[in-house]
């Protein structure tokens, strides 16, 4: 079988980028354990992505890559990134797009990565049977940087198929049921992913931040978020405008915390107290992330 075009272009990683060894750690490890019906509904998740610097950060790495194989293998992947705001509802193209590589900045080789996933058609018709309105499908669009960068550290084989999902509005209580009318595919070994970050004050970035310090927004919006999904508080949560501590700083712009009640709202239960599989910070910001019930 010839190798794949994210396989060839992994290859021409130097081999001493972290990714690669990355690639090098994890390739050995044996076979994901595939999910079945016996398995239940898959956990959502909720994630914080980063920008190239993720595939420089091996303990991060690590972090997705060993939360992803705790999970049985998907049969599919829905994933809203903070990345594609578009109303009406629209769905990446299911087969053959382009990466978007929606950065500035960073060296020439990771505008040459590949993350090429099988044809998502199926994938594509069941979620427009499941939403009531129109759902556009964007044939030429690709994913986005907060869906193809963690992914390619989860699932580093490229070998499920993924949509990525936009989102339409930033309303908790429409997002929420938009997560609950997606429920029905996590009965199907779908993820559901809503991907952004705990707290995002890019604008706010400090030397001290580069080199380790957590500003006190950053740290005080992370434990209120942290407390309010222990105790299941989704109004506490909705109310984050008003009511968490760190704000405006934490989230300038709130798409990278919206996404996060897709995911609730595609939980069994959104009441109920979700797992922490990652937590701590990156250049100041909170990378917490959680997967549901």
């Amino acid at each position: 079988m010839s190798p794949s075009r994210t396989t060839l272009a992994d290859a021409l990683i130097p081999a001493a980028h972290p990714f690669r060894q990355h690639l090098g750690r994890v390739t050995p490890v044996g076979t994901h354990r595939a999910w079945t019906p016996a398995d239940g509904p898959i956990p959502a998740l909720y994630l914080s992505h980063g920008a190239p610097p993720t595939f420089e950060d091996p303990a991060w790495m690590t972090e997705l890559h060993t939360w992803a194989r705790d999970l049985p293998r998907p049969t599919a992947i829905l994933i809203v990134s903070a990345h594609w705001e578009s109303a009406p509802l629209a769905l990446s193209g299911s087969a053959g797009t382009e990466l978007v590589y929606d950065f500035g900045g960073f060296a020439p080789l990771y505008y040459r990565m590949r993350y090429d996933t099988p044809d998502a058609g199926d994938l594509a018709r069941q979620v427009k049977a499941l939403v009531p309105q129109t759902v556009h499908e964007n044939s030429s669009r690709g994913l986005d940087h907060g869906a193809w960068v963690p992914l390619k550290v989860m699932y580093p084989e490229a070998d499920i198929p993924v949509l990525q999902l936009s989102i339409p509005t930033h309303d908790a209580t429409t997002l929420l049921g938009l997560g609950e009318r997606l429920r029905p595919l996590r009965e199907q070994g779908v993820l559901v992913v809503g991907s952004g970050f705990m707290t995002h004050g890019l604008q706010f970035l400090t030397r001290a931040m580069l080199e380790g310090r957590v500003p006190g927004w950053s740290a005080d919006f992370d434990a209120w978020a942290a407390d309010a999904l222990a105790r299941g508080d989704v109004d506490e949560l909705a109310g984050f405008r008003d009511r968490a501590p760190g704000m405006p700083y934490a989230h300038p712009t709130v798409e990278h915390f919206t996404p996060l009640f897709i995911t609730l709202g595609a939980s069994s239960d959104p009441a109920a107290a979700v797992t922490t599989a990652i937590d701590g910070f990156s250049i100041g910001l909170a990378k917490r992330s959680f997967h549901t019930v």
